[in-house]
């Protein structure tokens, strides 16, 4: 039997004395000596959760929150500095948010990524519900942003998202790629290819075969450097409660991230397991799952109240709540205990933590458990003692099966 693969998720909460002090303090996320100690004490972190043995470090992609909450606009960037950190820690994101992006420039910042770690480089995709910065950065009059409604602009974010992941992993394994989706083609324009490139010639000769056409338009795109894995690095995908969403990572070999309760996990890990064998890839039920969980491992069952209050309330009640609804509201007391019967806080004594644990992997046994902490609202050296405790006491009492190496589905 093995032990699930811990990947530490963080993005920095900037830290006040509850809801009134965040608003007082306005706008705490454009305090920039604030963001320069904790950009530096998150390098203390990376560095020490390396050395506690973590299999992975990972932070988000989220723009303009003045307020403080998610301050984490540019993953690839710290994924870049990190690698030069670590000793054997992945370093990646959870995610790249596409409907925002260009696919083709996401293939080579990854792959250059995935170079710089010599392999130890995991990439995450978002299909994104903040339309506070994705219209923005994405540049749409409808929102690409959007919760799983089953609504036309949910249809719409998951076409967008779909197509533009795909376009990057054409990119990553294909020598050269001709692409025209719905929301972005390359070359562009499509119909001509790029006319008037001056250098042509060596570009016909010299660069990869079919890339220029007869009349010196360039008719394909070769995106370079490739990745330093192969085929590519593991691909993560968010996944809050839709099987779209599962059925999508199912038939691409791709790892679900589960932000959902227990019972949500248990039964899409399931539909995971059958699709992804019906599509020709070779997985064991748990395997390729990951799954999401803000824990706090207290020295009494009381603490975890107290830190769910100072540390998570603002947050739960003023950010993810209006967001997702389906989350329990009311005052303070209900909220924390709310949050206590989410399934998705699981904390208490060390003894408490490892029943909750185990609870969870006695119905799924996860390939991989994301664990989040609303640092630095929770002061750094708290945390770290959590994660060690879980590390040491949690993590050993958790067993999967020794997976073996997914097998590729057939072309």
């Amino acid at each position: 039997m093995a032990k699930p693969k811990v990947i530490l998720q963080l993005y920095p909460m900037f830290p006040a004395d509850g809801e009134e002090d965040r608003k007082a303090k306005r706008p705490l996320g454009n305090d920039n000596e604030m963001y320069h100690r904790i950009v530096h004490e998150w390098t203390d972190i990376v560095k020490e959760a390396d050395k506690m043995g973590v299999w992975g470090i990972g932070t988000i992609e989220h723009h303009f929150h003045s307020e403080g909450y998610e301050v984490g606009p540019n993953p690839g960037i710290l994924n870049a500095y990190w690698a030069s950190l670590v000793e054997n820690a992945h370093v990646g994101a959870l995610g790249y948010v596409m409907a925002t992006h260009d696919p083709l420039r996401v293939a080579e910042e990854t792959a250059i990524l995935d170079h710089l770690t010599k392999g130890k480089y995991f990439v995450g995709f978002a299909r994104g519900y903040q339309s506070r910065w994705a219209n923005v950065m994405g540049q749409y009059t409808e929102s690409p942003a959007t919760v799983s409604d089953g609504s036309a602009a949910d249809d719409r974010n998951r076409q967008i998202f779909e197509e533009r992941v795909k376009q990057v992993i054409e990119a990553w394994t294909q020598e050269t790629v001709r692409t025209k989706g719905e929301f972005y083609e390359a070359p562009y324009p499509f119909e001509t290819g790029v006319e008037g490139y001056p250098a042509w010639e060596i570009a016909r000769d010299a660069g990869a075969e079919g890339e220029i056409g007869p009349d010196g338009s360039v008719q394909r795109v070769c995106v370079v450097p490739k990745p330093y894995q192969k085929p590519h690095p593991p691909v993560f995908v968010a996944a809050s409660k839709s099987q779209a969403s599962i059925d999508f990572c199912a038939r691409n070999g791709f790892i679900p991230t589960y932000f959902m309760p227990t019972k949500g996990v248990v039964e899409l890990s399931e539909y995971y397991h059958r699709v992804a064998n019906e599509s020709g890839f070779n997985v064991q039920l748990g395997q390729n799952q990951n799954i999401v969980r803000w824990p706090h491992i207290t020295k009494t069952s009381e603490d975890f109240d107290r830190k769910l209050r100072d540390y998570d309330l603002d947050i739960y009640k003023n950010f993810y709540g209006p967001f997702f609804p389906q989350f329990p509201q009311g005052n303070e007391a209900e909220l924390i205990q709310g949050m206590k019967d989410s399934d998705i806080f699981v904390g208490g004594t060390v003894d408490e933590s490892i029943a909750g644990w185990k609870k969870i992997y006695d119905q799924v046994p996860c390939e991989y458990i994301t664990l989040i902490w609303h640092w630095a609202q929770q002061p750094k050296d708290d945390m770290m003692e959590e994660l060690q405790l879980f590390m040491d006491k949690v993590l050993p009492e958790l067993e999967i099966p020794d997976f073996p190496e997914v097998a590729a589905a057939a072309e």
